[in-house]
């Protein structure tokens, strides 16, 4: 906790930035220094960009920042909120001047912070290399592309690292409501953030992003023949032999296609099977009324408390959670 009077943020706007992200922290932010927690010690918030004005990607909405980077030499906090990704793709070496300057915002001690693909964008300054971070679960193929030496770790929701832990790393799209909780309990005490998730109904997400992930099959190995196996597999998911005939459709004995199989893949072929399975379970979790035996022999299992076990392992909450937490809710509800 902060013994400082005031706590400087700047929030950093780019084309990219998702309004709804930069808007939700710029609120979140004053309504913990003002009307919430008075008591407390105040946030001197404020929109930075690299120029005087900047204009979303997607909405095209004018974002008019309260100063620009050239005017800021020094900020305790500084966030860089979710970032669209355009054509699926990151193309690094866009914003070198908003890169120069977070490097010199860490220099001169502040902590640095992004939300969700947020990261990207940090990455960039080369602070993050060596580090654990989060982002948002779909952007792990970027990462790994373009930033090799960051250590990405998609399970959790929120990351604090660096010297001092002066890094701060959010994941999906809502874990901003975790990034900025955090940062104002780090700041500010619990006291303050708990008011700020009452007010604004913000709620840590405490089961981390691994119930969001979805299982992506990676074909572009180049082995023809574990392709084939996927493939096969991909479509006899629920037989109760299908992984006994996998070699014989791959055409390599029992032995080879194992090795092979983990090598092209990441996964022993049980373990890849599992999560096929799993996530066709979280499928009929969200969208059907069944009970979750049906949706356990449904998927190819016999066994319902086995199926659990399995399945709490894979995404870290139990079907009945999985269930809650994501069926939509009935709008009469009492």
């Amino acid at each position: 906790m902060n013994d400082t009077a005031n706590v400087k943020v700047s929030l950093v706007a780019l084309p990219e930035s998702y309004l709804s992200c930069l808007i939700g922290l710029y609120d979140t932010f004053e309504v913990a220094s003002t009307s919430i927690a008075p008591d407390r010690i105040p946030f001197e918030v404020e929109i930075v960009a690299q120029s005087e004005r900047v204009e979303s990607l997607t909405s095209r909405f004018p974002i008019v920042p309260h100063r620009t980077i050239d005017d800021v030499d020094d900020s305790d906090l500084v966030i860089v909120p979710s970032a669209v990704i355009e054509n699926d793709s990151w193309d690094t070496g866009r914003h070198p001047d908003v890169v120069r300057w977070l490097r010199r915002m860490y220099a001169n001690g502040a902590v640095i912070s992004s939300a969700c693909s947020g990261a990207l964008l940090l990455a960039e300054t080369g602070l993050l290399d060596g580090h654990d971070v989060t982002t948002h679960w779909n952007e792990a193929g970027r990462f790994e592309h373009h930033f090799p030496q960051v250590r990405l770790d998609l399970a959790r929701e929120l990351i604090v690292s660096g010297d001092e832990q002066r890094i701060v790393t959010a994941g999906a799209a809502a874990a901003w409501h975790d990034l900025a909780l955090y940062l104002i309990t780090r700041y500010s005490g619990a006291e303050a953030a708990q008011a700020v998730a009452k007010f604004f109904m913000l709620q840590w997400h405490t089961d981390g992003q691994t119930p969001y992930l979805t299982f992506t099959a990676d074909t572009s190995h180049g082995d023809a023949a574990v392709a084939r196996a996927q493939a096969w597999m991909g479509d006899h998911r629920r037989d109760p032999d299908v992984l006994a005939d996998l070699p014989q459709v791959a055409g390599l004995t029992q032995r080879t296609f194992t090795r092979r199989f983990r090598q092209a893949t990441g996964h022993s072929p049980t373990n890849y099977l599992q999560h096929i399975r799993v996530d066709d379970a979280k499928a009929m979790l969200e969208r059907t009324g069944l009970p979750i035996e049906e949706i356990c022999w449904t998927v190819g299992y016999d066994d319902p408390a086995s199926f659990r076990r399995l399945f709490k392992r894979i995404t870290t909450v139990t079907p009945g959670v999985y269930r809650r937490k994501f069926t939509r809710p009935s709008s009469n509800r009492s």
